[in-house]
């Protein structure tokens, strides 16, 4: 039987109170990229699907999926996506990575896209600094396995991207046009990068490129 080549989506969702101001917007457009992402998958079937998802705020970082099936992925709801507290973006970030490469220390031949969702700057992490996140990076970027993305709004995004060091960055706006046009470049991009898997094209950086 062929191996599939292993993908793994890494969401990292804030969950801090100033997402309350666009919360139906995000959880519509969260809710798009679930579906899109199997949608994608579909075009790919010499890949296999993995997903981990995470929300956080200074409550804590809460984890829903972990290694899961891409099957598995499900959409949220007002229920279940409660917006509050402040934001250890940095802890989040850091822990999240970490949890997974120790789950994936044994494997080999994997992709990891990771997708960090946000609308505002670190505030509350304990744990990380933005140095601990710019060093991870360089370990990540060696690897050639890992793709980082960093999606936010009402904010420099480019200038909070790049204090971690993350060289794929998207900024939307908070509006139902501006959430449609991110939720289109991301369907392109991801489809893109997932082409480049099969091709074996390098994903470190560029989830973005050309994508108009």
């Amino acid at each position: 039987m062929e191996t599939r080549q292993k993908v793994h989506h890494l969401i990292i969702l804030d969950e801090s109170g100033s997402m309350n101001s666009i919360r139906e917007p995000i959880i519509g457009t969260f809710n798009e990229i679930v579906l899109s992402t199997k949608e994608c998958a579909k075009d790919f079937p010499e890949q296999e699907h993995f997903v981990t998802f995470v929300t956080f705020n200074s409550g804590g970082i809460k984890s829903y999926l972990n290694l899961a099936p891409l099957e598995k992925f499900e959409i949220i709801t007002g229920r279940n996506y409660r917006p509050s507290a402040a934001t250890p973006l940095f802890d989040a970030v850091g822990r999240s990575i970490n949890g997974l490469r120790y789950e994936l220390r044994s494997e080999k031949d994997y992709k990891v896209l990771v997708s960090i969702l946000t609308d505002g700057f670190e505030n509350a992490s304990r744990e990380f600094s933005g140095r601990d996140i710019v060093n991870l990076q360089d370990e990540l970027r060696k690897s050639g396995n890992w793709t980082i993305t960093y999606s936010g709004a009402d904010h420099d995004v480019e200038a909070a991207a790049s204090s971690m060091d993350i060289r794929n960055f998207s900024r939307f706006e908070k509006s139902a046009a501006g959430l449609n046009e991110y939720r289109r470049r991301e369907r392109t991009a991801k489809l893109n990068w997932l082409r480049k898997i099969r091709e074996n094209e390098d994903t470190n950086d560029g989830y973005y490129n050309g994508i108009s």
